[in-house]
């Protein structure tokens, strides 16, 4: 299948958040990709279910909701309520992480879990089969900008030969750092979904790029 491109909210200008959606809404952008901080989770703050309430009227594609908060367990139904599609939540901040993915599923949103850096993709052998998605991040999440994380791409392969070994239909999301300069290499270390924020909103023409990062790897037949 083709991948699917996800472009990044927060890098977005908020004084014209409508252009920015309707852009995203003409291109051949799949998803809108929208990353709610807590302070708390990350250093930094965004938006809560009201805002993504409003994003959901101008969308028309579905809403990659991301969350990086603490306890997201709180907020599935009211993020799902508000518009949400997909919604991911942090293995790192659910110390009872099937439930958290069983609370998803039952809202009707699809189910995915986001890994830091730093955390290493074993651990979600256990849980991989009932998820839709695995965010793997390449960046320290909490502020856009970064620099990708190269060693993101062995964890990519790894969850890659995980999802094969179990036989599940698990997307792999990539976000933080994605650009054109590297989206040909994250789609052969195995990924599915290209999270693109200051690679877009930051270009001369995002629409054009999205368009680029759709087409990367078509003429190839790279498989995802």
């Amino acid at each position: 299948m083709p991948h699917l491109v996800a472009p990044s909210i927060l890098a977005a200008d908020f004084t014209r958040l409508r252009e920015a959606f309707d852009m995203v809404n003409r291109s051949e952008a799949d998803w809108f990709h929208l990353d709610v901080m807590d302070g708390r989770f990350v250093p930094n703050i965004t938006f809560g279910m009201f805002i993504v309430r409003a994003m959901k009227k101008m969308a028309e594609k579905p809403l990659d909701v991301h969350l990086m908060i603490v306890e997201p367990e709180k907020y599935i139904q009211q993020f799902r309520d508000a518009g949400a599609d997909v919604i991911t939540v942090h293995y790192e901040a659910c110390p009872h992480l099937h439930r958290v993915v069983q609370m998803i599923r039952e809202s009707g949103a699809k189910a995915g879990v986001a890994i830091n850096p730093h955390t290493p993709v074993h651990l979600l052998e256990d849980i991989l089969e009932d998820l839709d998605l695995v965010c793997v991040m390449s960046v320290n999440p909490g502020f856009g900008g970064q620099k990708f994380i190269y060693n993101s791409l062995l964890k990519i392969k790894a969850l890659r030969e995980m999802i094969i070994r179990q036989n599940t239909n698990t997307l792999i999301e990539v976000d933080g750092g994605v650009g054109l300069q590297n989206a040909e290499k994250i789609l052969q270390a195995g990924a599915n979904v290209l999270v693109a924020g200051s690679s877009v909103f930051r270009s001369e023409n995002p629409a054009e790029t999205i368009a680029q990062l759709k087409q990367i790897g078509q003429d190839k037949g790279i498989a995802v």
